[in-house]
């Protein structure tokens, strides 16, 4: 039986650890990936703490990781239509039993040397779009594209603001540049990522801690307000302030997860204004692709992306540098 390195959770205990397991063999409409490179998200630092916990994982150690490109190895009985050598990236999940099942989380990822993966989650990825670049596509790129496409339907010049700027919300910011929203307002009480929201194209960076934030919203919307407020810090102060500062009949977009109540301080206003709180989570599979396509037609520029690429071994280091903003990633990439 053939081995492979793979960064381990064990769930009891919490513990990372790279270990050597048994590579796995694919069966019937399965492709094994050898992996090229894997994004290091908030929500595997989520998994490590002890906030995050899986739903549907069999057993209690799962290997990390739903951020993940590489090329094809080898093809499981019955599948077709991909060639050893192939270029792909991998969707962060799958629908099994009318249930969304996430990889790296209920089942193994790609902290890993191989990942085993349904075939009907490879993305064919083109040539000129780097394996770092492509692997954060599913999730950091992805989920913020479904919540400005989809869920939040944000249309060309609509006034819009962006609340918590890391990884998802700087995708976010660039996002909703590249759709013709104006002005894309970013709002986070660090100076570090009110510039890279600037670096990421937003018009206006705000201190979310500036008492005048109101009025400068309102200033730069010629005094109507947002159309459309997106929640990356999934925080309740945060909701209360996209919420004071929405134009009538605007929406307020929660992507960022919490588990604190909900709550609408001021019901009369909401309901008057004809707001809306619309719950965002993840992305589907033609977003991927989407962004795949945008990517390789210059459209989108995922370089400014990855802030630092580190080997398999220092996964427990990448995850620290997360949690703890060291360096301030948008996003970390490991390398087998």
């Amino acid at each position: 039986m053939e081995r492979m390195r793979a960064a381990r959770l064990h769930l009891p205990t919490r513990t990372l650890s790279v270990q050597e397991v048994a590579r796995p063999v694919p069966g019937p409409g399965e492709v094994l990936v050898k992996v090229g490179a894997a994004g290091v998200c908030l929500s595997d630092v989520h998994l490590v703490d002890g906030t995050l916990t899986p739903l549907y994982l069999e057993g209690d150690r799962v290997t990390l990781g739903h951020e993940v490109a590489g090329t094809v190895d080898t093809l499981g009985p019955g599948v077709t239509g991909w060639t050893a050598g192939q270029r792909v990236v991998l969707q962060a999940g799958e629908r099994r039993g009318g249930r969304t099942h996430t990889r790296g989380v209920d089942y193994d990822g790609g902290w890993a040397e191989y990942a085993l993966a349904s075939a009907t989650t490879l993305v064919a990825l083109p040539s000129t779009l780097p394996l770092d670049q492509a692997a954060i596509i599913p999730d950091a790129v992805s989920t913020p594209w479904a919540a400005v496409t989809g869920t939040g339907d944000v249309r060309p010049a609509q006034a819009v603001g962006v609340w918590g700027a890391g990884g998802l919300g700087a995708h976010a910011v660039q996002l909703l540049r590249a759709v013709g929203a104006y002005p894309v307002i970013a709002v986070d009480p660090a100076p570090a990522a009110r510039g890279r929201a600037l670096h990421f194209g937003a018009d206006l960076a705000l201190d979310s801690g500036d008492p005048l934030l109101r009025e400068q919203v309102l200033g730069a919307t010629g005094g109507a307000g947002l159309e459309a407020a997106f929640d990356f810090a999934g925080a309740p102060p945060v909701r209360e302030q996209a919420l004071s500062v929405l134009a009538p009949k605007g929406r307020l977009v929660l992507v960022g997860l919490s588990d604190q109540p909900l709550t609408v301080d001021r019901s009369t206003r909401f309901s008057y204004l004809q707001h809306r709180i619309l719950g965002h989570y993840g992305s589907e599979e033609h977003h991927v692709a989407q962004l795949v396509r945008l990517a390789e037609g210059g459209r989108l520029d995922f370089s400014r992306s990855v802030t630092d690429v580190l080997p398999l071994e220092e996964a427990a280091t990448a995850v620290r540098r997360m949690e703890t903003k060291e360096g301030d990633p948008v996003r970390l990439i490991l390398r087998p």
